[in-house]
């Protein structure tokens, strides 16, 4: 007669176990004596019938700035069935164009893996044209003008802020990111760009989808994350001061330009480019686009900088 044991353990092997300890009630059905042997070899069954799967980040390509800082890139993270044999395709976006401060920034490129899409984020508003919705939305201009700071898209991002000021006291709105939304721009300071999003799908973990600062008279607003993602908006006292560009394979704004009263001005930063990065069990049959591939214990990870393919 088998034993019964309490605190017994089903897997999903139908295989019995073999050796002195073939004592379960029911073929699949372990002791934990039995467990406890098989864990110590390193002969605990891997469920023959599990469905391979993966984990992802996309961001988008981050905002160009003016102004006012451009908005991050939209970031999507998720699991995602694999079937064995098909061939995902991988976009990833550049990051918006930089803008003078007169001219509104370009949007940042959208970001696709297989049936994700992350949208590029928004171009940043300047005295010539309004802030770009975006992934995250890009932020008003220093200025009368244009100071509303455009939305973002749900689930991927936040609004840009407001910005505020005449001639000789302005304060761009700062750029929207994944997790918070721009800061409003105040008298001669640039408003702060919203946070970017946490991940630690890579060990070293990263934040992606920073809003950038935005441009002020006399204090350009900080880039949205600590790890200076976005970019930091320019100051403008005696002379102007151009914002700096979105770190390069975040999604981040770049940061907004400040000018001078005489009309003459620095350009605002550009966008940074997006990323996808792939954490799976899986090991890829076939890749192109040159990922990074590292491992992290028994996960492979697929970081692609640049638009390809990944075959499982």
């Amino acid at each position: 007669m088998t034993k019964r044991y309490l605190g017994n353990i089903i897997t999903q092997n139908p295989t019995a176990p073999a050796g002195p300890y073939q004592d379960s009630a029911a073929s699949g059905v372990w002791s934990l004596a039995e467990a406890l042997s098989y864990t110590k070899g390193g002969l605990w069954p891997v469920p023959g019938n599990a469905a391979p799967s993966l984990e992802y980040l996309v961001a988008a390509g981050g905002g160009g700035a003016g102004t006012g800082g451009g908005g991050g890139g939209g970031v999507l993270t998720g699991t995602l069935a694999v079937v064995i044999g098909t061939s995902y395709t991988i976009t990833v976006g550049a990051g918006g164009s930089s803008q003078p401060y007169y001219q509104p920034g370009g949007n940042g490129g959208n970001s696709v893996f297989s049936s994700i899409t992350s949208t590029g984020g928004g171009g940043a508003g300047a005295q010539n044209g309004a802030a770009k919705v975006g992934g995250s939305g890009g932020g008003g201009a220093a200025l009368n003008y244009f100071p509303t700071g455009a939305s973002g898209t749900a689930g991927q991002g936040t609004a840009g802020g407001t910005g505020v000021g005449t001639f000789g006291q302005m304060g761009g709105g700062g750029g929207g990111g994944a997790t918070s939304a721009g800061g409003d721009g105040v008298t001669n300071t640039g408003g702060n760009g919203g946070s970017g999003k946490t991940s630690f799908i890579i060990p070293a973990g990263g934040q992606y989808g920073a809003g950038g600062g935005a441009g002020g008279y006399q204090v350009g607003g900080s880039g949205g994350t600590t790890a200076g993602n976005g970019g930091r908006g320019g100051a403008n006292t005696a002379a102007s001061t151009p914002g700096t560009n979105g770190t390069t394979n975040t999604g981040s704004g770049g940061g907004g330009t400040g000018f001078v009263n005489s009309g003459s001005g620095n350009v605002g930063g550009a966008g940074g480019s997006g990323i996808v990065i792939i954490r799976t069990l899986e090991t890829a049959s076939a890749t192109t686009g040159s990922p990074t591939v590292t491992t992290d214990g028994s996960y492979n990870i697929y970081k692609y900088t640049g638009s390809g393919s990944i075959t499982f």
